[in-house]
């Protein structure tokens, strides 16, 4: 319920606004924005935070499959995925990933 009304007041602000300010305001707006995801230190802290959850994620990975074992059956096509992206990351030192981001 909570996101929906968070949604709702993103919603009626955007309305508001939108009326309000015309197209002139929504132009300002769009540029502040673009400067801002252009800036270095917005763009390196969103490059660390996914390089953090990607370790996150590699860290609760090996936790749950030490803990699970060989309980769960994993599909063939999943696991020759992993597989292929961890000696790829081992090869690269962890450059790139399948989806084009970068760990710099």
């Amino acid at each position: 319920m909570r996101y929906r009304l968070t949604f709702a007041a993103g919603l009626a602000l955007g309305y508001v606004l939108g009326t309000k300010a015309g197209r002139e305001r929504y132009e300002q707006l769009k540029k502040s924005a673009q400067q801002l995801r252009q800036n270095p230190a917005v763009r390196n802290t969103a490059e660390t935070a996914a390089q953090q959850g990607r370790q996150f994620a590699g860290k609760a990975y090996h936790a749950v499959s030490d803990r699970v074992g060989d309980h769960v059956h994993i599909p063939d096509s999943v696991a020759h995925r992993v597989k292929a992206l961890r000696e790829r990351s081992a090869h690269n030192g962890g450059a790139s990933d399948d989806w084009g981001t970068s760990n710099t």
